[in-house]
């Protein structure tokens, strides 16, 4: 974590000034999309097209023919050997990706940075996970998880794994589980997205160069067939 926010703090001014270049392309470009879920769908559409250019470099498609050649996409696209990257959240689970693979070389040219990014991206990703992981410390959510278990446990026999829905919402009301649910998970994320406010920065800063660059990429692939099939001589 150290590490990463060292990077953080190096990187921010390199992406400020790697923000003001402009291509031909993007002047061409569609505006950005407004909701976060069509931001989603172009920064996923756009490493897709520089997956499958990648791959297809190597003479290969994202569709699997054989066993053997599905063996060979899954390196190309993914890397090989043992992962390079690697981060331990806070709830304890490692998350590990490659720097090798097409989806790697990907990541590099939307976000800039693949590393960065990735490192980056699982903390954020993971940012409620943290905070329910902060919730079950704390003694008075414990208190109530063991009243909860006692309610929900039958007079006769172990707890199941999964208590009947009307069971365990009735218990969760009755043992005051559900209200300090919703008092305690909001105000926890609240504090760690504060701890975490440098990073949520250079998440936003890297998302926003992939968006740019992908409709930069829409453009590439645009602009010239409206162009042809429009153009008129002077």
């Amino acid at each position: 974590m150290r590490l990463l926010r060292t990077l953080c703090a190096t990187t921010l001014a390199a992406l400020a000034l790697a923000g003001c270049a402009t291509t031909p392309a993007q002047l061409t470009a569609p505006p950005l999309p407004r909701s976060e879920r069509d931001r989603d769908d172009l920064i996923d559409a756009a490493q897709q097209v520089l997956v499958d250019r990648c791959l297809a470099r190597q003479g290969l498609t994202s569709r699997r023919t054989s066993d053997g050649e599905d063996r060979r996409l899954q390196g190309a696209l993914f890397g090989r050997g043992r992962p390079e990257l690697a981060v331990t959240l806070a709830t304890g689970y490692t998350v590990t990706a490659h720097t090798d693979g097409c989806l790697a070389a990907a990541q590099r040219d939307l976000y800039g940075d693949q590393e960065l990014w990735f490192r980056t991206r699982v903390v954020v990703e993971n940012l409620r996970a943290e905070a329910q992981q902060r919730m079950k410390r704390d003694t008075g959510f414990r208190a109530a998880t063991a009243r909860w278990t006692h309610c929900a446990t039958p007079a006769h026999g172990p707890r199941p794994d999964r208590p009947d829905p009307a069971v365990s919402e009735r218990c969760a009301r009755g043992s005051g589980l559900a209200r300090l649910r919703t008092r305690l998970e909001p105000a926890l994320l609240a504090r760690v997205r504060a701890e975490r406010r440098g990073l949520l920065i250079v998440y936003r800063q890297l998302r926003t160069r992939a968006l740019h660059r992908a409709a930069a990429l829409y453009a590439e692939r645009t602009v010239p067939t409206t162009r042809k099939k429009g153009s008129t001589s002077s």
